[in-house]
């Protein structure tokens, strides 16, 4: 029988919650509000947080100055197509390892999460000399395949925790009725897995979206992101603190809206096979 939570524990676990929430947002709500003020509003000391004066000229000027729409599509093109195709790869290998396992297949997985704890600059020569080699430098495919990589032992992690909730008897059963690999892993496995698979494609898109080291050192205008549309706004005389916070919002505005709508179901995803 469970425990009935006591007011007093639910109160104050709710505004532990609330205060940890508050402290992550505002930085983004204090980026936000200075993206409307002018630069002046923006550097005064002691600090304002609401400012005398409001203006949407860092927006305009924003907008005219870089090929903002350029810049989205990229990054769109990029997150998703970095996650589709990590999501083909990772799918079959996460059930082999869910379904078939061998005996160093929990070393693999141990190895694979090893390499994200590797520094990125560690391996950023050798890749820009690869890139530049086979002319994948500056463009959508070479930052598609970088990402997708980069991303690869996270999205085969979370797939592989979701296959494991699912009943091994339910493939026998399948495999006893004449599907074959193919169709057991996609009419089978994968309509049960939909929360898992929505959660590690959400995840893993706002992971590509956000990433500013790779996309910037392997890019420089063609195939250029957001990520390096923010980074665009520092000039050599200094940071112009309301423009790049306009551009900063201009960035993330569109995955944070995201993130809003299928907050649902990314929760659905990340506590799929918790409770049976």
């Amino acid at each position: 029988m469970a425990r009935a939570v006591s007011p007093s524990r639910k109160f104050w676990t709710t505004l532990a919650a609330w205060s940890v929430a508050l402290v992550i947002f505002f930085p983004v709500f204090w980026m936000v509000l200075t993206s409307f003020k002018t630069e002046a509003s923006a550097v005064a000391t002691p600090p304002q947080l609401f400012s005398a004066e409001w203006t949407l000229a860092n927006y305009q000027d924003v907008w005219a100055r870089s090929d903002y729409p350029r810049f989205f599509w990229n990054s769109v093109v990029i997150a998703l197509g970095s996650t589709l195709l990590g999501l083909a790869i990772a799918i079959p290998a996460a059930w082999s390892m869910a379904f078939v396992p061998g005996k160093r297949t929990k070393d693999l997985l141990m190895w694979m999460l090893s390499t994200k704890m590797m520094p990125a600059v560690a391996v950023m020569v050798p890749l820009y000399l690869v890139f530049q080699k086979l002319g994948l430098f500056d463009t959508r495919i070479g930052l598609v395949l970088a990402l997708m990589l980069m991303n690869l032992p996270i999205i085969i992690w979370m797939l592989y925790t979701y296959f494991r909730e699912i009943p091994g008897e339910i493939l026998e059963a399948a495999r006893m009725d004449g599907a074959s690999l193919w169709n057991e892993i996609i009419y089978v496995l994968t309509p049960m897995a939909v929360p898992g698979i929505a959660s590690t494609l959400l995840l893993n898109v706002i992971l590509a979206w956000n990433e500013a080291f790779w996309t910037i050192t392997l890019t420089t205008t063609k195939a250029a992101p957001l990520s390096a549309f923010i980074a665009s706004f520092s000039a050599p005389q200094g940071l112009f603190y309301a423009k790049l916070s306009a551009a900063s919002t201009m960035a993330i505005a569109p995955i944070l809206i995201l993130g809003w709508f299928s907050q649902k179901q990314l929760v659905r995803g990340l506590t799929f096979g918790a409770v049976k």
